[in-house]
């Protein structure tokens, strides 16, 4: 009972409906459900539907597969009590998922998660389910379809912060696009479509398919899964690759080199979200709308360029925990305050992007609109994107980050794991990559710790989490955070220069401190193994 299956969906569903009836708030409570192009989606979101049915609770169900913003969204149109999204994002073709929404469209937070769980260990009986004629007949089971497409077409067609741009012709503009049989495909080609920009899908790739059968992963963050698009884009001469995984919420994209000949560049999350925090931020101060308290949220494993970029056009900015349920939870908390400003903008280094309010989760379709128009912005001023990057290195220092993952394999893995966090707390490092160590942030206590002296001070007003972070004296930040699942362990780091350097000194001074970083994850991880 550990796998997706019929079973495992009706006690959970089940759980959840319960949990609803005692805690929504409504007369007439409901849900919207979606999901995306994986083995059984689309039964499991019936599933789902039939049993919030059987407890009374309307049920919007998306009669065909649809990206997971979209779920964010109906949940808000709607005026639902809840959501489900069925999808396993970007995992491999075995894997499904479950994801839970609460009446705001953002996922479920504290106390709503905990609740959730709760009433579902506490089911026993056998599910009940209603007939799907006959929870239609009781107006207890809806289908959404083209005609609620349209208004999440709008809205992400709404989000377009320079719509001229477009509107002063684009004759000259390709992109090429890959959903990675997921989703993304059918949305994508009806904005671009209604952009007036030439969207060219890849053929294999375009038509759903649960085996994912052209990429080992279904997932924009891994470059061989851009290859075909690349390719494509090469023969087609195109100005711009977008790739969203199967769940269209997160987006990858590539960017052709600078010489006839050379080879195409991918930009990672930090790196496309800077682009973005730049662009959004500088065209709405430039249009002079602005809000009078802009706010911008991102992770605190995220690139701190982005901050100060929003922060020099006025913006207050928040750092998070991983995952866009506290990103949007940041948004609530500015709505319930009279003068708490206006949210612009939220992303996370894994890819994922959101702009305004109305969709509460990763959005690549609204990210791909705004990624074209900014290429084509910069493309129309004689400029590339990774020209424009080069420029915001120049103004603020130059700025890199990397990702170090590693998998403990064996029954002892998370012990070993494990082991290493609380070496990591209980021996802290004071120097790493020859500079000092003059902060560590302890996400799980709240902490802010000197490693020189010992000094403990509780201000870190964030949910609790498994999460270290070390910051250095030349500016580095180093992240640990351990999965809550399996045997994996993530470190973070990212480094950065002075103003003022060029740029073959930047990258000599990041590449020494980047290798130093390296090697020192590289000795926690031996010592933990060894312990």
């Amino acid at each position: 009972y550990n796998r997706m299956n019929d079973y495992v969906i009706r006690r959970a569903t089940t759980g959840l409906a319960k949990y609803i009836l005692n805690n929504a708030g409504s007369q007439k409570p409901s849900i919207v459900i979606g999901h995306d192009s994986r083995h059984y989606s689309r039964e499991f979101a019936l599933e789902a539907a039939l049993v919030c049915a059987s407890h009374g609770i309307k049920a919007y169900l998306f009669a065909d597969l649809r990206p997971t913003p979209q779920v964010s969204f109906a949940v808000r149109e709607l005026g639902a009590s809840s959501g489900i999204m069925v999808t396993a994002s970007h995992n491999p073709p075995d894997y499904n998922g479950y994801k839970v929404y609460w009446n705001d469209g953002a996922q479920v937070l504290f106390p709503h998660d905990k609740g959730i769980i709760a009433e579902v260990a506490k089911v026993q009986e056998t599910a009940k389910v209603l007939e799907e004629k006959v929870a239609i007949e009781h107006n207890l089971l809806e289908y959404l379809d083209s005609e609620f497409d349209e208004k999440f077409f709008a809205m992400a067609m709404a989000n377009r912060v320079n719509p001229a741009v477009f509107a002063e012709g684009s004759e000259d503009f390709k992109v090429v696009c890959t959903p990675l049989h997921g989703t993304g495909g059918y949305p994508l080609q009806t904005v671009f479509s209604r952009l007036g920009v030439e969207l060219i899908c890849v053929p294999e790739q375009c038509q759903p398919d649960g085996d994912f059968p052209t990429v080992r992963f279904p997932n924009p963050e891994e470059a061989a899964a851009l290859d075909m698009a690349i390719s494509l884009a090469k023969e087609k001469q195109a100005d711009l690759v977008i790739g969203t995984d199967p769940d269209a919420d997160r987006l990858g994209i590539a960017l052709p080199g600078s010489g006839a000949n050379s080879d195409w560049i991918l930009l990672n999350g930090n790196e496309l979200g800077t682009l973005f925090v730049d662009y959004v931020f500088s065209s709405l101060s430039a249009k002079g709308h602005l809000p009078d308290k802009p706010v911008f949220v991102n992770t605190v494993v995220t690139t701190e360029l982005q901050n100060r970029i929003a922060e020099k056009y006025g913006a207050v900015t928040y750092r998070t925990l991983t995952g866009f349920k506290h990103i949007a939870d940041i948004i609530r908390k500015l709505e319930d305050s009279p003068d708490g400003g206006s949210f612009i903008m939220g992303d996370e280094e894994s890819y994922g992007f959101m702009f305004g309010t109305n969709v509460r989760d990763k959005d690549a379709i609204s990210s791909s609109i705004i990624c074209a128009e900014m290429t084509l912005f910069h493309k129309k001023n004689g400029k590339s994107l990774t020209q424009r990057l080069h420029e915001i290195y120049e103004e603020f220092g130059w700025y890199k980050e990397i990702l170090v993952s590693r998998y403990f394999e064996g029954q002892s893995g998370i012990q070993v794991m494990n082991g290493l966090m609380n070496h990591l707390r209980t021996k802290a490092p004071k120097e790493i990559a020859n500079s000092r160590v003059v902060q560590i942030k302890d996400f799980l206590t709240g902490d802010r710790i000197n490693p020189q002296t010992g000094q403990r001070e509780k201000n870190i007003e964030l949910p609790s989490s498994n999460v270290l972070q070390f910051c250095c004296e030349n500016g580095s930040v180093i992240s640990a955070r351990p999965s809550g699942t399996e045997p994996k362990i993530k470190f973070y780091a990212s480094v950065h220069t002075e103003q003022g350097l060029n740029e073959g000194e930047a990258k000599d001074i990041i590449a020494n401190t980047l290798a130093g970083i390296e090697k020192t994850i590289g000795e926690w991880i031996s010592t933990a193994e060894k312990l």
